[in-house]
Parts: structure tokens; C-alpha cells; sequence
């Protein structure tokens, strides 16, 4: 039947509602799917938290605005039938509403607690929610063909079985051919052009494959459906192949000697001088860079001993206790007797001060349950000269990860906003919204401060709870995660980018040899985060459209 429009500007509050709760949706995105992306490379200590932070403030808003799509579907995947509210507009507008409220609130929950749960897979249990409140199960897509509910299910063990293989064989190859070499610094110095072309060209695929704007398509439309390759091919393969060229010239010619200067010869040089190596004269050699090494890295395994400081600010005397501690403690006594009111703003500042920047500040490497204790007891440890080597593709993996996250998965925050704008402004909708500029800016943003306030919550335990973490292990999680993605869209696989990272980290933690390399219970505890991920954001956003559409209303009609 055909759409019949509404009043334009109506139900101004449901718009309003929406915008609030796409900031939130967009916020517990970043604290918890961008996260993933930085996870390993904090937990293995390639990156400080602050440093992971600031990167993914310019890369997922940079993704958004650059990649984002002008276009977004409306209906994620084709998950209910969007032709059932052609006669009730305003109802529709209702349901995105409230599907962003029953996902949000979900998500926020979940990242509180530490689980990685798939956002879009929230988003779209909510749509389920409201599409059988409205209309009753016919309405859902339950069957595989179309990206039904079984195409979802599917993902939570295709995804991170996929993903871990790849990550399995990726750090298996490096540790065979590199790590167990005769020389395996040397091994690791020249193996680094292949690593760096081969993640280029792999990373790069993706981000221009994937992008919302991009010239070049590769995907099935159904699993068992032959590969179309849509678009301008020329195009998109000058710009993979140009990018992946450059990256080969510039680790051959650059990095090779630095990295033989810096680590083989030991000089004591800069990561900026990496673009300069030839101009750099000789400097004098570095002897501590073991040490240096060993307390980026393995920080565990460094004894130092050094005693805690006791501070009286009252009495500004310094009492010095005998101990043995990795850093020094600093403790301060607090004199409640002569506090004014001066002091407790000061005091409530300061708190309010300490909880925002502790997403910038906390070392997440070191926030270890006893569970995650005794499963880094159980992880081979090699040469962290070698391990240095891989923190720069980690950086460069998880940076394109990011990257590419803000260019699609923003659509999960401002898909339904976009929608709702539109019945507001024009009083119906299409199947594919458009997205204006303010959207994207809005859902970029919120996505950054949701990864700087509480993306330490799901760091510390993707990024360190899961196994044992090194930049050679994290940056096989991260590429066999952004491998088992692409190939999943070439095949119409139902994957999800968290449970793609998930399943790496357990595969490449399986690669230890021990079972109890992994901590299990996390694993558990993850798994059925991702179970209950459907039902609670489903029945939350459908009960909410229950409540609005058909309980007491002043417009109930009377006798």
C-alpha cells in the first residue's frame, strides 16, 4: 500500500528523545565496540591508554565524516518488514525511538559490567523488540535468506571461530619463522617489510571495500550466492595497490635501518628519526634499552625496589616506609577537623576530576583478575627487542581498525536518528535515510567521549583478562579479526567485528599450547553476554513501544 505521510514537525518530542538517546547509543559505542580496537594494543603495552585514546578521537571521527555513508538503511539488515508502517508513519517514529532506547540502555549496562557485546547486533534485537509489538512475530525475519534472526545467531560461533583460526595461523607463522629463528632479532628486522605490505594491503582492503562512499565493492548478497564485484575495480585496486606500494618502499628503505640501528647496534634514537634515518649521525649507544624494554613490556618480571612515600599534608612531613614495590605509592592522611566548605568543593573536584581522566591515566595491562593471573603464568614469553618490532604494526592495525569502524558502525547510533529526522521534517521516510552532516559530527563525537570516560571498562578485559598480552600476539588478534571480517562480507558470513576480536584473542592465546592460557570464566562470562545481548535489548524496546502505543492515553476515546 502506499506510504500515507504525517504532519510535518509532528511528535517534536519524539525527535527530541531520539537525539538524546542516539548521543547515548553513540557513547556506549565507543565505550565499548571502539574499544575493541584498542584493547590489544594497550594490553600489550604498545600503546598507553592516553596515547590509544587520541589516536581513535581523530580516526573513528575522521572514519565518520570521511567514509561515513550519505545514505543509511533504516532498517538494519532488513530485520523487520518496514512496508507494515506505510499507514502509520508516526508509529514508525515511535519505534525507532524506542529501539534506541531499549539498544542504548543495554549496551550501557553491558560495557558497565565489562562485557563485549556487538552493538549492532543490539540494535537490532531492539528492532525485533518493536516489530513483534507492533505487528506480532510475522513481522521479524526469522528465516536465514534475507539476514534473518538465524543469520544473527549464527554470528556468535562463526564469527569468533573464523577470526581465531586466522589469528591462530598468523601468530603460529611468526612464531615459527621469526621467534624461533637462529637470530631472531635479524629474522624479525627483515621480515618486517613483508608484514608491513601484507597488513597495508589487508587493512586497506578493508577500509576501501567497506566505507560508505567507496568507488569499489566486493560482497554476496546470501551465503552460497555468488561474489559481485560492483563499482568502479580500477579505482579502488590504484588505491589499494598505491598505498600498499608506498608502505613497502618506506619499511624497506626506512625502516630496516632504524631498527638495525636501534636494536641490533642499540643507539640511542628516537621513533621520530624513523623518517629521517640517513640524516641521523651516529648517537651514542643506549645502556639501558633492555631495561627500558623489559618495563614496557614486562613490567611483571622487573624487579625494582623501591619504597612507599607516606605524605602528611597536614604536617607536610614525609615518612618513608621500608617496601618493595614497582612504583611508588603516595598516601594522603586527611585532617577532617579544619575542613571548610573551600575544601570539600576542592575535594569533590578533585573527584569528579580523578573519575574522568581515568580512562586516560589507568594502566590497563595491570589490572589483572586472579583467574587472568594464572592464565599469563601459562604464556611463552620471547625476546622483547622482537616484540618491540610489532608494536608499530599494532598501532597501524588498530588505528585502521578504528578508522574503519567510524566510517560504517556509526550508522548503528545515527541509522535510526536519520530515520526519525526525516519523518519529522518530511513526514515519511524511505528505506535508506539521508545523513546530514550534523549527524555525523554528533555521533563521532559522542562516540570519542564514550571511548575517553569508559572505554578502560571493556579494555580491561578484552585487552588483558582474556590471555596473556604482547604487541606479537595482539597484532595477530587484530589482523586475523580484520582478515576473518573481510572474508566473512565476501561470503555473507554473520559476523560482528567484537566477536571477531574475541575469537582471535582466544585463538592466538590457545597457541601457548595450554588450555589454561586462557581464562575460561571470561570467556564464559563473554559468551553469555553475547546470548542475552538480543532477548534484553528485544523485550526492553518492545515493552517500551507497548507502553507508548497502547496503554491510557488523554486521547483514548470515551463513551
Amino acid at each position: 500500500m502506499p506510504v500515507v505521510p504525517m504532519p510535518v514537525n509532528s511528535f517534536t518530542w519524539i525527535f527530541g528523545v531520539t537525539v538524546a538517546f542516539a548521543i547515548l547509543d553513540a557513547y556506549a559505542i565507543g565505550a565499548n565496540d571502539v574499544a575493541n580496537s584498542f584493547a590489544t594494543s594497550v594490553g600489550s603495552r604498545s600503546l598507553k591508554l592516553w596515547q590509544a585514546c587520541s589516536i581513535a578521537v581523530f580516526t573513528e571521527l575522521g572514519g565518520a565524516l570521511l567514509l561515513g555513508g550519505v545514505t543509511t538503511g533504516t532498517i538494519k539488515d532488513g530485520i523487520i518488514q518496514l512496508g507494515r508502517f506505510d499507514a502509520r508513519q508516526d508509529l514508525l517514529m515511535a519505534a525507532f525511538m524506542c529501539a534506541l532506547i531499549g539498544s542504548s540502555t543495554w549496551v550501557m549496562i553491558a560495557t558497565r559490567l565489562g562485557w563485549p557485546v556487538s552493538t549492532t547486533h543490539s540494535i537490532i534485537g531492539a528492532l525485533i523488540g518493536v516489530g513483534i509489538s507492533a505487528f506480532g512475530p510475522s513481522a521479524v525475519n526469522w528465516n536465514w535468506e534475507g539476514k534473518g534472526v538465524p543469520f544473527v545467531i549464527a554470528g556468535w560461533f562463526v564469527a569468533p571461530a573464523l577470526a581465531g583460526v586466522l589469528a591462530a595461523i598468523i601468530y603460529g607463522l611468526t612464531a615459527q619463522f621469526v621467534f624461533k629463528a637462529k637470530n631472531p632479532l635479524r629474522a624479525g628486522i627483515f621480515a618486517l617489510p613483508v608484514y608491513f605490505t601484507v597488513t597495508t594491503f589487508i587493512v586497506t582492503f578493508f577500509v576501501v571495500t567497506k566505507n560508505g562512499r567507496s568507488p569499489f565493492k566486493i560482497s554476496s548478497p546470501s551465503l552460497g550466492q555468488p561474489i559481485a564485484v560492483t563499482g568502479d575495480v580500477a579505482l579502488g585496486m590504484g588505491i589499494i595497490g598505491g598505498i600498499t606500494g608506498a608502505m613497502l618502499l618506506f619499511t624497506t628503505l626506512f625502516a630496516v635501518p632504524f631498527f638495525i640501528r636501534k636494536l641490533e647496534k642499540e643507539e640511542d634514537i628516537k621513533w621520530y628519526h624513523l623518517f629521517y634515518i640517513f640524516l641521523v649521525p651516529t648517537q651514542p649507544r643506549n645502556e639501558n634499552l633492555e631495561l627500558e624494554l623489559s618495563r614496557q613490556f614486562t613490567p611483571h618480571l622487573v624487579e625494582e625496589g623501591k619504597d612507599f612515600v607516606v605524605v602528611d599534608q597536614a604536617k607536610k612531613d614525609t615518612v618513608v616506609v621500608e617496601g618493595t614495590a614497582t612504583t611508588t605509592a603516595v598516601v594522603t592522611k586527611n585532617d577532617e577537623t579544619d575542613k571548610t566548605i573551600v575544601d570539600t568543593f576542592k575535594g569533590a573536584f578533585s573527584g569528579i576530576y580523578a573519575a574522568a581522566t581515568k580512562g586516560l591515566t589507568m594502566d590497563i595491562a595491570a589490572e589483572q583478575s586472579a583467574s587472568a593471573k594464572e592464565a599469563h603464568h601459562h604464556a611463552t614469553l620471547y625476546d622483547n627487542k622482537v616484540e618491540y618490532l610489532f608494536s608499530f604494526l599494532q598501532v597501524m592495525t588498530a588505528s585502521f581498525a578504528s578508522f574503519s569502524h567510524g566510517a560504517n558502525d556509526t550508522a548503528n547510533a545515527i541509522g535510526p536518528l536519520a530515520a526519525v529526522y526525516d519523518l519529522w521534517s518530511t513526514g515519511k521516510v524511505a528505506k535508506n535515510a539521508n545523513v546530514e552532516l550534523w549527524m555525523f559530527v554528533l555521533g563521532g563525537l559522542s562516540i570519542d567521549l564514550g571511548l575517553v570516560l569508559w572505554g578502560w571498562r571493556i579494555m580491561v578485559n578484552l585487552g588483558n583478562n582474556l590471555t596473556y598480552h604482547s604487541p606479537s600476539r595482539g597484532f595477530a588478534m587484530e589482523l586475523g579479526a580484520a582478515t576473518a571480517v573481510i572474508t566473512a562480507t565476501f561470503f555473507a558470513l554473520p559476523v560482528s567485528t567484537t566477536q571477531c576480536i574475541v575469537g582471535a584473542t582466544i585463538g592466538v592465546g590457545l597457541m601457548n599450547g595450554s588450555l589454561k592460557a586462557v581464562n575460561w570464566r571470561m570467556v564464559s562470562w563473554t559468551m553469555f553476554s553475547w546470548i542475552l545481548t538480543l532477548p534484553i535489548a528485544g523485550l526492553s524496546a518492545g515493552i517500551l513501544y507497548t507502553i507508548l502505543t497502547r496503554g491510557p492515553s488523554f486521547n483514548y476515546p470515551t463513551a
